[in-house]
């Protein structure tokens, strides 16, 4: 890919609070890595997702075009696979067993369901495994993932995968791009992601070691929580981390395995290196 682009779109709604004050609420967000030509069909592609989303129609699409100089990093996709899940609690217990599986202390997963429970972060919450603490700088804004993409070739052969299991969506294919990208970050152990959509309520939990999970119903339909958070090392440079999430260009240049529905003792005792 030469003279990149990164596309960033922001949707945004104003609402008469209980207090009859005007708040604004988040509708949509969308970014990725796009060549020049790609330019005027992806923003067409963002606001038409901006002003019919179940949401509600924006008010407010903001949207930041920039030419990236440095050559982006190319890294593989997460093998993606779907685990059993029924119920928000079942939902829930499945992630708490392959978070634990990785390494995660009770401590630092409860801090994240909290996090997750009361849908407040604008972004991603940073966590140490062990101790559970919060090292993003900004506790309110949190981290947001940036600058990241798929080759065109690659997405095409990634929608034919998805599309065996029934779900080629753009939703799981820019959840699936995140969050290989985190994953790829140096100290990164594991990610946990709740949708603030609150008809979508497939969530996942994403690591080098057991790939890219997702497990449906992990919250009740009509839930407006949601959230990510991002497991790290203790004791480690998080500027450095912060840099390579916020800034670093990354490009998915190869898919993996799209397994469809399996068991987590599956994937527990099969694991991806």
């Amino acid at each position: 890919m030469e003279n990149i682009y990164s596309i960033r779109m922001r949707a945004s709604k104003e609402v008469k609070s209980q207090k009859s004050k005007l708040t604004e609420i988040h509708i949509s967000g969308a970014e990725g890595l796009y060549e020049a030509s790609e330019i005027q069909r992806i923003v067409k592609r963002y606001i038409e997702r901006a002003l019919n989303h179940p949401k509600g129609k924006a008010d407010k699409i903001i949207f930041i075009i920039e030419n990236i100089k440095q050559k982006p990093k190319e890294i593989s996709a997460l093998p993606l696979s779907t685990v059993n899940s029924s119920t928000p609690a079942e939902g829930k217990s499945i992630a708490i067993k392959l978070l634990q599986s990785l390494g995660i202390s009770k401590r630092a997963i409860n801090i994240a369901f909290e996090l997750i429970k009361k849908g407040s972060m604008r972004g991603a919450a940073i966590i140490t495994v062990e101790k559970g603490d919060r090292l993003e700088p900004d506790k309110e804004r949190g981290i947001r993932v940036s600058r990241l993409g798929i080759n065109m070739s690659v997405s095409k052969v990634l929608s034919l995968r998805l599309l065996r299991h029934g779900i080629n969506t753009d939703t799981v294919k820019e959840a699936l791009i995140l969050a290989s990208k985190v994953a790829s970050c140096d100290h990164m152990i594991a990610e946990l992601c709740v949708s603030d959509d609150p008809y979508y309520t497939t969530g996942y939990v994403a690591s080098k070691k057991i790939g890219y999970l997702r497990i449906p119903n992990i919250k009740h339909t009509g839930s407006k929580s949601g959230g990510r958070a991002f497991f790290i090392k203790e004791e480690i440079n998080v500027e450095g981390i912060i840099n390579y999430l916020e800034r670093m260009p990354v490009i998915i240049g190869r898919v993996a395995s799209c397994r469809g529905i399996i068991s987590t003792d599956e994937i527990l005792n099969r694991p991806y290196k």
